[in-house]
């Protein structure tokens, strides 16, 4: 396996990330699969073969979160690929607001703290691995909001919380993808496909439209296909380029996010 390309997908014991997983292990790919329950990612690598190695980690833990990231660079001596897919979904329908590990509202924080730290954190390793590619699975169903506002005290709605966490991620990717132009490193976005058959969907209650299958199409397009090679700063709605909502792009919007993320980070 020395000479396979490596790709750490966080979120890998289920959903699209496990059908990732095993689509690139099966394809010569060295997996990094990242889970909750230590069980499960166990027995992903066992699954998975290839030099498979796990990563367990509670994302709703900032503390967790840097911890992986040590975990992954002390690990591996290079990373051509990092998919940040895990992400907490709209939760049980009238299910009340909830808190991460840190005090911060959960969607935020697992959606789009815990991604951003992690890359960051990863970020040195990823560039020394270049040409590399980041790829944030993030969603067409984006919401505005405040940045000042990113606790979402009041009015809170699991649904609107998910929605406001993507378009935050998208936001970041936008970033990104402009801090490392120079570096060899692409950082694009994407909805997979909507509202695909996975346990997520399920939970809240609504009937999927879309087959997992479809969403792995697409995610491995942006992890693999060379025609992408070089192609950055971007959101796609599955195998078509997209766009995400205007705020994503908009400097004040961005400017704001960034200042409230590092305060939320302690950077």
């Amino acid at each position: 396996m020395a000479d396979a390309p490596v790709v750490l997908i966080t979120g890998a014991t289920s959903g699209l990330g496990r059908y990732l997983a095993d689509e690139l292990a099966g394809s010569g790919w060295q997996v990094l699969g990242h889970g909750r329950d230590r069980r499960r990612v166990a027995d992903l690598c066992t699954e998975l073969g290839h030099g498979a190695q796990g990563f367990v980690a509670d994302l709703a833990s900032l503390g967790d979160v840097r911890e992986l990231a040590a975990a992954v660079r002390g690990r591996v001596p290079r990373l051509d690929v990092l998919v940040n897919n895990a992400a907490v979904g709209f939760g049980a329908p009238g299910a009340g607001r909830q808190v991460s590990a840190d005090g911060h509202e959960l969607r935020f924080a697992v959606n789009y703290l815990a991604p951003v730290l992690l890359t960051r954190l990863l970020v040195p390793l990823v560039t020394a691995s270049a040409p590399s590619r980041i790829v944030n699975v993030g969603s067409i169903g984006q919401l505005a909001f405040d940045p000042a506002d990113a606790e979402f005290g009041h009015g809170y709605d699991g649904v609107d919380a998910y929605r406001r966490s993507k378009l935050a991620l998208a936001a970041f990717t936008f970033d990104l993808a402009d801090e490392l132009a120079s570096a060899a490193v692409t950082v694009n976005c994407l909805h997979p496909a909507s509202l695909m058959g996975t346990a997520m969907v399920r939970q809240a209650g609504i009937t999927p439209i879309s087959t997992v299958e479809e969403g792995v199409e697409a995610t491995l397009r942006l992890i693999t296909d060379p025609a992408l090679d070089g192609v950055t700063g971007q959101f796609f709605d599955g195998l078509k380029a997209a766009r995400a909502r205007p705020e994503a792009y908009d400097p004040q919007f961005r400017a704001s996010l960034r200042e409230v993320t590092d305060r939320m980070l302690g950077a």
